[in-house]
């Protein structure tokens, strides 16, 4: 009996003739595991096929002449297996499966098999026990019933590996659902690089039927470029097996006008011999995907433009800073090209937003108010201003508009439709390398500020919806950020005009003193302050030196500060002595701190009280020095309201250590309760003091004691001008500036010389009216005043005059030279002259109006035996001196 050809297929002739030829590699045979053998009359094998050796493991010595089912049938089903082997040598046929002994593969063995065989594992006998090389299998066995030459019955077995046969069964199964079925294109490309099989998938997607796409190449469904990609890797993945994945392509598909994105992956398919049989591609729509993608790239981007724009954008309080802030995050991240306009108006502190739109047209439009453009950037080389950013949205003729010049948009333009509507504006057309502008409103507040343009450039692609909401809300965030900044700079001058007008000039000048001082507020950026201090000159050549320092910083404390510093030159005009003006500070502290209230009763007065002290935080509490310095005797008066003592430093020897003066500290205004003492101290030509505030010595790093001494240490050393010596002691202390306010008051003593003071007692009589005219006529024809004499005479006369009428004691005459005349009348009454206006039938009373004529200034105050009356005159500069004679008959 013949075996079965394993690889053999006819071929059909066109004459009919058959020609039997050997089957290709890769033929089912290579994966489907089928033997033959044959069986005698006598019931066993008799022939024994190269399949049978493979795939069983046994050679053909060791099964020949044996009997099958002893050979491959378990021991229980071998009485069953002996009937059936009866049944087919009478000639019926039979088909079964059979539970067998199959061999087991060995590692290293499956290399030098055929694809889809078992190696060959030898073994001394059929019937010897199963080895670790043997398995148990099952086997399909096709038992047919056959003749010998003789005639005698036999049999020819086919047996088929079930599990092999079930396997590839469930595969092809498996292969053509995935196949016809797959929600994604499938394709298989022959040699050729041609389509062999497409899904219908791929079909619903290019139109048509599956079958029709057979036999297509890559150009027919992709642009040419595609194409070419396509077919470079098909070819790469043909010659030498590596998969591609992820190959992204583009392409139109059925729709007109449609783009889409596909993600494909390509691996090659080989046969049963491992030979190539093409490429298979998997290709999967993800056009949905890349939109997707590219609109969360667009998120991502707009999140992180406006998270570096919320750090970057109002970084400080300038105008023309914040808008450069807004084009350095958006050029060249959003756009290439932008600028910022503010309205003139603003900048200059206009508070009228209606005063922004201009003059209503009849065609609903604005009149252009002035804007100035405040910042310019662009991203294209050597372009620092561009046709369509710089002028009017590329109007024909007109010219870019520089930085920090002023201009205005025309009626009904895009950009001044955006400032009237407070909405952003696309600029159709475009000019020179400009495509797309944008002009956007800078809104705050519910008002119009300015605007902002972004414009892009050819190539870069034209604003979007998304774009234009992005650009808004950047400049909202600038609109705030600059009109924070309009706000801060209106305050801030506010601030600093009030600070200034508290403060005395930069260079005070007193009588007999050198005068030098510094002022430091804690808030640098307000510049405004709790602390202050003052010079203020008194009559006689006295000057009152004040520095006090209100408990808080900022605008609050400068006004409260502002408040005392009016109160105590108000009280200083009324020449009283230190310790009672700080009497009077309390109580005006005590007023600020208390909340307004009308006239009521006692209760209303408690409760405001309780309030007061319930909250604290509206008590103003102050410390204060009050000091009186007169330039004659060169003696200082102090008084203290809880400051830090006064420092002075004595000439002498260089070294000479600085003292601190022991003045009664008293209690801070505004806690009452308790009089002011005064102390009174000579000073030495040339001495030093120093007044100053606890900024300068106490902070949170150092102690007062510790601030103090390095104080004192720094004011000892050789004698140097006042303004060295203060700027000095600032850069010498830690002074920790920004913790609290710094005010620094110094003075160098240089009393009245003597030959410029004329001082003489005159007896209570009516002849000292007389002398007292004399010894003025001589003391200034001595100092050179004879311009002045007429005019002294006159006034002397009537002051000596009205202290014989109305005063009482003895009668003291001082005429006091220096940069003013100065002549005091004193005497012991407590009576003070009053001005009255006299009748034309008066022979009196007009002697203290010829004073207020003649004088530059006049007027009275206590003393501690009576009172002083006095008058001053300037110093003639070669002009004439006021006659008194035209005083005279001004009276009457």
């Amino acid at each position: 009996m013949s075996e079965i050809p394993a690889k053999a297929t006819a071929h059909q002739e066109p004459a009919g003739r058959i020609v039997w030829q050997s089957s290709p590699p890769g033929s089912i045979y290579d994966y489907i595991k089928v033997a033959s053998f044959s069986i005698g009359p006598d019931g066993l094998v008799d022939q024994w096929s190269d399949r049978a050796e493979r795939i069983f493991g046994i050679r053909a010595q060791n099964v020949l002449g044996r009997d099958p089912i002893e050979a491959f049938v378990p021991g229980h089903l071998r009485e069953r297996g002996h009937r059936k082997m009866a049944e087919i040598l009478d000639g019926k046929e039979w088909t079964g499966v059979l539970p067998v002994r199959l061999p087991a593969p060995r590692a290293g063995d499956s290399a030098a098999a055929a694809p889809g065989t078992e190696p060959v594992t030898t073994r001394t006998a059929p019937d010897d026990p199963p080895a670790a090389a043997t398995r148990e299998g099952v086997a399909e066995i096709y038992v047919m019933p056959t003749r010998t030459e003789a005639g005698d019955r036999a049999a020819v077995c086919i047996v088929v590996d079930v599990r092999t046969l079930r396997s590839i069964e469930s595969g092809l199964a498996a292969s053509e659902a995935i196949f016809g079925q797959s929600p994604i294109g499938f394709l298989v490309f022959g040699p050729d690089l041609r389509i062999q099989r497409a899904n219908q998938r791929f079909a619903s997607v290019f139109g048509g039927h599956a079958e029709a796409h057979r036999g297509r190449a890559a150009e027919d469904y992709l642009p040419p470029r595609e194409a070419d990609r396509l077919s470079a890797a098909l070819r790469r993945v043909l010659d030498t097996g590596d998969p591609v994945n992820d190959l992204q392509l583009a392409g139109p598909a059925t729709d007109p006008g449609e783009r889409r994105h596909w993600s494909v992956n390509l691996y090659r398919v080989h046969d049963g011999a491992g030979r190539p049989l093409g490429v298979a591609a998997i290709g999967t729509d993800v056009t949905r995907r890349d939109a997707a993608a590219r609109e969360a790239a667009h998120a991502r981007r707009n999140l992180a433009l406006l998270n570096d724009a919320a750090s970057r954008i109002g970084t400080s309080l300038d105008l023309d800073t914040t808008a450069r802030e807004l084009l350095d995050v958006t050029v060249p991240a959003f756009c290439d090209l932008a600028s910022v306009d503010l309205y003139q108006a603003l900048l200059e502190g206009d508070e009228a937003p209606q005063s922004l739109w201009g003059q209503s047209t009849a065609d609903g439009g604005r009149v252009g108010a002035d804007l100035r453009r405040v910042a310019f950037s662009s991203a294209v080389a050597d372009t620092p201003f561009s046709p369509g950013i710089g002028d009017e949205a590329g109007r024909p003729g007109t010219a870019p508009v520089p930085v920090n010049s002023v201009h205005h948009y025309a009626p009904g333009s895009p950009c001044a439709t955006a400032l009237r509507t407070a909405r952003a504006q696309n600029v159709e057309g475009s000019t020179g390398l400009v495509h797309s502008t944008l002009a956007v409103p800078l809104v705050a507040r519910d008002t119009v500020v300015g605007l902002v343009k972004f414009s892009r450039t050819k190539g870069s692609e034209p604003f979007s919806e998304r774009d234009r909401a992005l650009a808004t809300e950047l400049a909202a965030r600038t609109a705030v950020c600059i009109d924070n900044a309009r706000l801060y700079r209106r305050e801030h001058e506010r601030a600093l005009i009030l600070q200034r007008s508290l403060l005395p000039p930069g260079a005070p000048e007193a009588s007999g003193l050198d005068i030098a001082c510094r002022y430091l507020p804690g808030n640098a950026a307000t510049e405004v302050g709790g602390d202050w201090f003052d010079v203020i000159e008194l009559p006689g050549h006295r000057t009152a030196l004040v520095i006090g320092d209100v408990m808080g910083r900022g605008l609050r404390a400068a006004v409260a500060m502002g408040e005392l510093r009016t109160a105590v030159r108000t009280l200083a005009l009324l020449d009283l002595e230190p310790a009672e003006v700080l009497s009077h500070l309390d109580e005006i502290a005590r007023g600020l701190g208390a909340p307004a209230r009308g006239p009521g009763s006692q209760q209303s007065t408690r409760a405001a009280l309780q309030n007061r002290d319930a909250d604290l935080s509206e008590v103003y509490l102050a410390t204060c020095v009050y000091a009186v310095y007169d330039a004659v005797t060169r003696r200082v008066t102090f008084a203290n309201a809880g400051h830090l003592p006064p420092v002075v430093v004595e000439p002498g020897e260089p070294g000479e250590p600085a003292l601190l003066l022991d003045v009664p500290p008293g209690l801070p205004l505004g806690v009452g309760g308790e009089p002011f003492e005064e102390v009174e101290v000579e000073l030495p030509e040339g001495a030093l003091l120093a007044l100053y505030t606890d900024g300068l010595v106490e902070s949170r790093d150092q102690t007062l004691d510790d601030g103090l001494s390095a104080f004192r240490a720094a004011l000892t050393g050789p004698e140097l001008p006042l303004e060295d010596v203060c700027d000095h002691v600032l850069s010498t202390l830690d002074t920790h500036h920004g913790e609290d306010d710094i005010a620094l008051l110094m003075a160098r003593v240089q009393g009245l010389p003597a030959g410029n003071v004329g001082d003489w007692t005159l007896p209570r009589e009516p002849r000292s009216v007389g002398r007292a005219r004399e010894l003025a006529r001589t003391q200034l024809e001595g100092w050179g005043l004879d311009a002045l004499v007429d005019t002294v005479e006159l006034l002397v006369s009537e002051l000596v005059t009205n202290a014989l009428r109305y005063g009482e004691g003895e009668i003291r005459l001082r005429l006091l030279l220096d940069r003013t005349l100065v002549c005091e009348v004193w005497d012991a009454g407590l009576v003070q002259p009053r001005r009255r206006r006299a009748r034309d039938t008066d022979e009196g009373g007009r002697g203290l109006q010829l004073v207020g004529l003649l004088s530059a200034s006049w007027g009275a105050r206590r003393t501690p035996r009576g009172k002083t009356v006095w008058f001053e005159l300037a110093l003639p500069d070669g002009g004439e001196a006021p006659d008194p004679t035209e005083a005279l008959l001004s009276l009457f």
